[in-house]
Formats: C-alpha cells, structure tokens, sequence
C-alpha cells in the first residue's frame, strides 16, 4: 500500500491554512519551526526568549498568511517576518546598542574552547557582541540584507549599519586571533 501524503501540495497546504485548518497550520508549523527557531536564535541570546519570539511569529504567520501572494518562497516570507518580530521584541526590551561604549561591557573572557570552529562556538562569538552590532552582522552576513534595507529595518543610516558591521567584524577577528584559531595567532 502507498501512503500519499495529504499536504503534499504546498500551495494548497497554505492555502488550508489560510481557511483556518488546524492540521495544515500544524504541519506548516512543524515543517518550518525547527529552521525559524535558528533564525530567532540568531538575534535572541535566550533560546526561551527566541522560542516565545518564534511562536508569537507563528500566530502573525497565520494571521497573515492570506496576504501570501505565492510569488517568491513561503519559507522567505515566514523568514522575514521571523525577523522583523525579532527586531520588534528587541527593541522592546531595549536590548538594542548602537554606539562603542557597549563593547568593554559586552565581550567577556572565552569559554574552552575545542580545536574545530563548530556552529555552536561561532554562535557564541556572535552572542557576545554588543546587541546592535550583532543584529546588523547576522541581516547582513547571515541573512544577506544590503545596508539600506538594514537602515530601513533598524531605523539607523546606511552608513552607521556599514559602520556596525565593520565594527562587529573586528571584534570577531580579534577574538579569533585571542584564541589563535584560523591562522589569527599572536606574532
């Protein structure tokens, strides 16, 4: 006996889920959640935070889903909203820094490091940067955004995001080069 999927049909998944069907919302959610939970742990150090962050973008998902127009990837669209509610919630909690004084407060020592650069360490390094200076390397570096959509999104000039970023670099470098990984050792 072949089994067929119900909702093998993205386009008629959503658009079940844009009439309210809890079993198509279920399988959109479980299909994405695990790659939008990675997107808010990105910008949210507290992997409790950036769940309540990705739920609470989920139901906005739903809410909004009949304004898909199917032009572009449906995991786009959830992406940047992902993003924009991390932002928001950022924000709201004033955790957004946008000038130096925030680096000596904001990189502390190293934890033990292993020889191999993994996910985790790297996610790490970036958790220690100041919160503005990480929000815009991850839209920048990670989720590819030009500096004037940053600017936009931020409300902060094209030039202080292309300043942010060079700053959020450096800092990166230099703990690399602290930690002599990837050829950046003491001379």
């Amino acid at each position: 006996m072949k089994i067929i999927s119900f909702y093998n049909n993205e386009k008629g998944l959503i658009r079940k889920a844009a009439k309210g069907n809890n079993n198509a919302q279920r399988v959109i959610f479980e299909k994405y959640s695990p790659k939008m939970l990675g997107v808010c742990r990105q910008y949210i150090k507290d992997i409790h935070f950036a769940e309540d962050v990705m739920i609470k973008s989920f139901v906005k998902v739903f809410d909004k889903i009949d304004s898909f127009r199917q032009e572009g990837s449906f995991e786009g669209w959830i992406r940047k909203i992902m993003v924009r509610e991390c932002i928001s919630f950022l924000r709201k909690k004033q955790f957004v820094v946008f000038d130096e004084e925030a680096i000596d407060n904001h990189i502390g020592s190293e934890d033990a490091l292993s020889s191999d650069l993994d996910a985790e360490y790297l996610q790490r390094m970036i958790d220690r940067l100041p919160e503005g200076y990480r929000m815009v390397f991850v839209l920048f570096a990670i989720e590819g955004y030009k500096h004037n959509e940053i600017g936009s999104m931020l409300n902060i000039s094209e030039s202080t995001s292309k300043s942010q970023l060079f700053k959020a670099r450096r800092i990166l470098k230099e703990q690399l080069r602290k930690q002599n990984v990837l050829g950046y050792g003491t001379e």
